[in-house]
C-alpha cells in the first residue's frame, strides 16, 4: 500500500461523497416542497453518480492492497469532511463541538485500522 493508493482513494471518495451527500441530504432544502416519491427519484438519480466513483475507489483500493477495514474507515473521514462543510455552509447548520470531537474519533479510528 502507497501513499499514492491513498491519495487517489480518498480523492475518489471526496467525489463520491459530494454526490452522496447532495442525495441523502440536499433534498431536505431543495425539496422540501415536494412529495417525497420526488425527492426519492432525484436523490437516486444522485447517487447513481455516486456510485460510478464510489465503486472503482473501493474496487481500485482492494486491488492496492487496502483492507476492507481501512477502506471502510477512509469512507468514514471523508464523509465527515464532506459533511460538516455541506452542513455548515450549504444547508445553513451551526457549526457544532460534536464535529471536532467526531472529527478526533475518527482520526483515532485512522491511526487503528492503519497501524502495523
Amino acid at each position: 500500500m502507497s501513499w499514492t493508493t491513498i491519495l487517489a482513494v480518498v480523492g475518489m471518495l471526496a467525489v463520491s461523497n459530494v454526490f452522496m451527500t447532495f442525495a441523502w441530504y440536499g433534498h431536505l432544502k431543495d425539496l422540501a416542497g415536494r412529495p417525497w416519491y420526488i425527492a426519492v427519484l432525484i436523490s437516486w438519480l444522485i447517487a447513481f453518480f455516486e456510485y460510478l466513483v464510489q465503486v472503482p475507489a473501493n474496487r481500485y483500493g482492494d486491488a492496492n492492497h487496502l483492507q476492507l477495514g481501512q477502506l471502510k474507515i477512509l469512507q468514514e473521514v471523508v464523509t465527515l469532511s464532506v459533511f460538516v462543510p455541506f452542513a455548515v455552509f450549504y444547508m445553513q447548520r451551526p457549526l457544532a463541538w460534536n464535529f471536532l470531537w467526531a472529527g478526533l474519533c475518527l482520526c483515532g479510528a485512522v491511526y487503528f485500522v492503519f497501524r502495523t
